[in-house]
């Protein structure tokens, strides 16, 4: 069976940087944080105060009043964003067989914030009685931004989500992309969402030690490959890809970003939370991308790594880059863009293959900020171009992004330049 051509034909995202694709894109390549004090909750007595919240969103865009009590704020963000992808994409609505077109969209967590609402209220009034919202269940569940976006358009073909923590969208990307070229849809409305910056979602990091307490400075918290960086800076939002068939673009006359050319799959198989600290996992992911891409790793010109600013974490993933891509690592230019988003969880992948797609369509690599002179970690290669600070003018013909998840599971998916 000849596998078919998928090709990237529209773009959406609500980020802490922008409330649509330019909006980021703009804040990215100049090196722009989006981090700032908790406003969603009194974050006052908590030992992490600030996030990469997103700013000024107002939901009466998209939804009625009555509406909006259906949406937890994840789904809010992913309808937002499926919204303007559709629109880049410019679809005849009533030429496109609905059948053959579907949704595949990612929740890490999924609606925490209504959880908390829900719950909270009835542990605060008991002599009430279990008083709960009849949407409480659907607005909460993982799967439902999915369901939502295929209600607004009509979309029948393959429709669910998929959760494996922080590669949770990068496994949606792939799963659409796999739906498209083995034959069974034509359009695959794919991505994630992500809005855990709550009581509980901050709280549980906390107690982890896994995010940044740098309350002093938060737009400097999150500094990958830094000595100094002490964890992640919790972000949020919604970002979509539209997939398409090749034939099916190229008959609508659409506008082709990229091509996707493959996506990699693996497990640490060794932590609760922790990536193995020789990056075992990871090398292995990358190279299953490059084989099912048919690519050799001379071609990749960018990695968007996952980069999350832990301890740990990007020790080894600068090993495994080492790895996989030998002296050609070396001829790369690496960033995390986390460094300004923050870490979006389960929407983060969908966030970098986007950030992939638009250094093709740009010829700009968004910079790795927050390093220091005198900040050096002995254990990472200097060497490596990190992109530290400025974005660095490159044409770019193919780009990998990393996304690794508690649980150890790790996911890579390539986009390269259609020809």
């Amino acid at each position: 069976m000849k596998l078919k051509r998928v090709v990237v034909t529209g773009l959406g995202a609500i980020t802490p940087l922008g409330n649509n694709v330019k909006d980021t894109w703009n804040a990215l390549i100049n090196g722009v944080s989006g981090a700032g004090p908790i406003t969603h909750f009194d974050a006052s007595l908590f030992k992490t105060q600030f996030a990469c919240e997103v700013k000024n969103f107002d939901a009466s865009k998209y939804f009625d009043r009555k509406e909006l009590r259906k949406f937890d704020l994840y789904a809010q963000f992913a309808v937002a964003a499926a919204k303007e992808a559709m629109e880049d994409a410019n679809f005849d609505m009533d030429k496109l067989n609905k059948d053959k077109a579907g949704v595949i969209f990612a929740a890490g967590i999924g609606g925490i914030r209504t959880f908390e609402q829900e719950v909270g209220y009835y542990f605060q009034h008991p002599e009430a009685g279990p008083k709960f919202n009849p949407f409480f269940i659907p607005k909460m569940i993982a799967d439902i931004a999915a369901g939502h976006i295929s209600m607004m358009y009509g979309l029948c073909g393959p429709n669910y989500a998929t959760v494996s923590a922080c590669a949770s969208s990068t496994n949606a990307i792939i799963s659409a992309f796999d739906q498209i070229r083995l034959g069974k849809a034509d359009v695959m409305v794919t991505g994630g969402a992500e809005a855990a910056i709550s009581v509980a979602g901050v709280g549980g990091f906390n107690a982890m030690h896994a995010i940044s307490t740098r309350n002093d400075e938060p737009q400097k918290a999150s500094r990958p490959f830094s000595a100094s960086r002490d964890g992640f800076v919790m972000g949020e939002g919604g970002i979509c890809l539209i997939l398409e068939e090749l034939d099916h673009a190229l008959a609508r006359g659409a506008k082709i970003y990229a091509e996707v050319a493959g996506g990699g799959t693996s497990a640490d198989a060794y932590h609760l939370t922790a990536s193995h600290p020789e990056g075992k996992g990871a090398k292995l992911v990358m190279r299953n991308a490059l084989e099912d891409a048919g690519m050799k790793p001379e071609e990749i010109d960018y990695i968007n790594v996952h980069g999350t600013s832990t301890p740990v974490g990007d020790i080894s993933e600068v090993k495994a880059i080492k790895e996989v891509f030998g002296e050609n690592a070396y001829k790369l230019n690496i960033s995390s863009t986390k460094s300004m988003t923050g870490h979006l969880l389960g929407a983060t992948g969908a966030l970098e293959a986007m950030i992939c797609v638009k250094t093709i369509e740009e010829g700009i690599i968004p910079p790795t900020i927050n390093h220091e002179e005198g900040d050096e970690d002995p254990e990472i290669d200097y060497k490596l171009n990190f992109t530290f600070n400025k974005a660095q003018k490159r044409e770019v013909n193919a780009a990998l992004s990393n996304t690794f998840g508690f649980g150890g599971h790790n996911a890579s998916v390539i986009v390269k330049r259609f020809k």
